[in-house]
């Protein structure tokens, strides 16, 4: 089968678009929601794809998403690159559009895009080889992992009744999406997002934007991260609920996430050598957090992709 891979991309270092996102949204700031780590750019789509040419040769195409940008580095030749503008997929009410939450909404409407597509942020990395069926089973039909979290329901009730306390952004979303599915179907997800490769079927992300079309509507006009986004795990319950995927656990080993302000996450990196891996940047990072993230990847993937000028 053929299997394609899509990536989000941003140059947050770019005057052009840093005036487009401040005219629109303002400067970033500390909050999670449109901070600096948000956008700014240390070329990890670079190291993103020396890591899929090394473990993963077998991807059709790789389509990256952006805001009439490119990496300057990239090869948009190359019969494997497609680059696809935000104005391709987004509707007008999006335009522009700072939130990846939004765009991901979009994802199916990418012009060719294979039934089976794996979707990941510029940050995520393979780091073991990997074949076609460590993302879809013998039935084709995607694997979708998730972190076990069996009480995360009761711990976020109990955080937002009893304590009184917001939700961070991030996990509001999700748990928007949660309670969606769970009213339409009846079964509420604890597992949360492992913040990595997902996969999926192009039919069935079509399906579950149907479904659930007017509560996505109302959230497209949202040009900065906001409480009532619905994160794309939406797409992975829907899936599940309705028995077109299989439910898969991760663990440290095969999905391990650095927050980069976390420096000691590097000697546990090593210890757990896993399959997949992101290096998340936040608000709580700073350029020092960064060099060493990116002085990190260059000794992990020091060759050359064909996907380099």
């Amino acid at each position: 089968m053929d299997i394609d891979l899509v990536y989000l991309w941003v140059n947050g270092n770019d005057p052009k678009w840093i005036a487009k996102r401040n005219a629109c949204i303002g400067e970033p700031s500390k909050a999670e929601e449109n901070c600096k780590g948000r956008y700014v750019n240390n070329d990890e789509l670079k190291f993103s794809l020396r890591s899929v040419e090394k473990y993963a040769p077998w991807i059709r195409k790789i389509f990256i998403v952006t805001d009439d940008q490119a990496p300057e580095w990239l090869d948009t030749s190359h019969p494997k690159i497609q680059i696809v503008d935000h104005t391709e997929i987004l509707p007008p009410e999006c335009l522009p559009c700072f939130n990846s939450v939004v765009i991901e909404h979009h994802l199916h409407r990418i012009p060719s895009l294979s039934e089976h597509f794996l979707y990941a942020n510029d940050d995520m990395y393979i780091n073991k080889p990997v074949t076609p069926e460590t993302f879809f089973d013998k039935d084709l039909l995607p694997k979708m992992r998730l972190n076990r979290r069996p009480f995360r329901k009761l711990t976020l009730l109990y955080r937002t009744k009893v304590l009184g306390k917001r939700l961070r952004n991030y996990n509001q979303t999700i748990h928007n999406a949660a309670l969606l599915v769970e009213q339409k179907y009846g079964i509420y997800y604890n597992g949360k997002t492992h913040h990595n490769i997902d996969a999926y079927l192009k039919s069935g992300y079509r399906h579950a934007r149907e479904v659930f079309d007017n509560e996505i509507k109302a959230t497209l006009s949202n040009h900065v991260r906001s409480s009532n986004d619905i994160q794309r795990n939406i797409y992975s319950y829907v899936a599940l609920a309705e028995k077109r995927a299989h439910l898969c656990y991760v663990t440290q080993r095969t999905s391990f996430r650095f927050h980069i302000d976390n420096r000691k996450l590097y000697r546990k990196f090593d210890r757990y050598n896993p399959m997949l891996f992101c290096m998340n940047d936040s608000q709580y990072a700073n350029d020092e957090d960064r060099k060493c993230a990116v002085a990190f990847l260059n000794k992990l993937f020091p060759d050359k992709s064909r996907f380099e000028k």
